[in-house]
C-alpha cells in the first residue's frame, strides 16, 4: 500500500476524478476520536441509568421477586441500548453529515460511494452493522492495509470508499473562462445561495468538465453541461438560472463562487 494511495472514479456524469484515499493512519485517528466521544457519552448515560435503576428498584420496597425480575429486565434493556448507541452514532452522523463523523471531520476524511457520490442511510447502516466484525482481531485494519482501495468489510458490503476531503488542487492546465459575465453571476450566487453545500467531489467534477469541454463535441458538451448544471442547481437549491446564461456559463460561475466563498 502506498503512503498516499489514489483512486480514479468514473462518475455517473461520465467524468473521471482522482481522489486520495484516507489511509489507515487518518482512519485510525478518526476512529480513536469517535470512540473517545462514544465513551464520554456512554459514561454519562450509564451514570444516569444507574440512578434511574436504583430509584426504580428502591421504590418497590421489599418485593424481592419483582425486584429480581426488574433487574433482569433493566440489564436486558441496557444491552439493547448499548448496541443501538454504538451503531446509531456512526449511522446518524454519516447519514446527516454526508459520510462524516466528528472524528472523520477532524481527520479530514469522508465516506463516499464507489461512484463518488455521497452515501445515504443504507450505506451508513451497512457499514455500521458490519463494523463489529471489522473490529474483531483488527480484521478491518488488516484488510485496509493490504487492499488496493483500502476497504474494510463494511466498505465492501456498502460499496463505499473512505477518501480525504481536502479541496481538489487545480491541475497545471488553467481553466479558461469563456464569458466575463460569469464573474457577476458568481458574486450573485455567493450572496443568494449556499455554495458551501457543494462537496469537494462535486467541485472536482465541475473542474474536470471545464478543463475538458474544449475537446468535446458541441452535442456532448451541451448534454453534459446541462446534466451537471441541473445537479448543481439541486445541490444549492436554485430553481432557475438566468435566462440569458447557458449552463456552460453557470458552471463557470459556480466554479468561481466556490473558489471565492467566504471561509466558514
Amino acid at each position: 500500500m502506498n503512503l498516499f494511495n489514489k483512486v480514479t472514479l468514473h462518475t455517473p456524469e461520465s467524468v473521471d476524478i482522482e481522489l486520495c484515499l484516507a489511509g489507515i493512519g487518518n482512519r485510525a485517528l478518526a476512529l480513536l476520536i469517535d470512540y473517545f466521544l462514544i465513551a464520554v457519552g456512554w459514561t454519562i448515560f450509564q451514570f444516569m441509568w444507574a440512578i434511574f435503576s436504583y430509584l426504580l428498584i428502591d421504590s418497590l420496597g421489599n418485593a424481592l421477586d419483582i425486584t429480581n425480575t426488574l433487574r433482569l429486565w433493566l440489564q436486558a434493556i441496557l444491552i439493547i441500548i448499548v448496541f443501538v448507541f454504538y451503531q446509531g452514532y456512526f449511522v446518524i452522523f454519516e447519514t446527516v453529515w454526508q459520510g462524516k463523523t466528528p472524528g472523520k471531520r477532524f481527520a479530514k476524511i469522508q465516506v463516499i460511494r464507489d461512484d463518488g457520490r455521497p452515501i445515504g442511510l443504507q450505506q451508513a447502516a451497512l457499514r455500521a452493522l458490519v463494523k463489529p466484525l471489522d473490529d474483531t482481531l483488527f480484521l478491518g485494519a488488516i484488510l485496509i492495509f493490504f487492499n488496493q482501495r483500502e476497504k474494510r468489510l463494511g466498505d465492501f458490503a456498502a460499496g463505499t470508499l473512505v477518501v480525504q476531503t481536502q479541496k481538489p488542487v487545480q491541475s497545471s492546465s488553467e481553466i479558461k473562462l469563456i464569458d466575463e459575465s460569469a464573474k457577476d453571476l458568481a458574486n450573485w450566487l455567493n450572496q443568494n445561495t449556499d455554495i458551501s453545500k457543494i462537496l469537494p467531489d462535486d467541485f472536482a467534477i465541475i473542474c474536470e468538465y471545464l478543463q475538458r469541454r474544449t475537446h468535446m463535441s458541441m452535442k456532448a458538451r451541451g448534454s453534459l453541461s446541462y446534466r451537471l448544471g441541473k445537479q448543481v442547481q439541486g445541490i444549492i437549491n436554485l430553481e432557475n438560472i438566468p435566462e440569458s446564461k447557458s449552463y456552460d456559463i453557470f458552471l463557470e460561475a459556480v466554479y468561481l463562487a466556490y473558489k471565492n466563498q467566504s471561509p466558514t
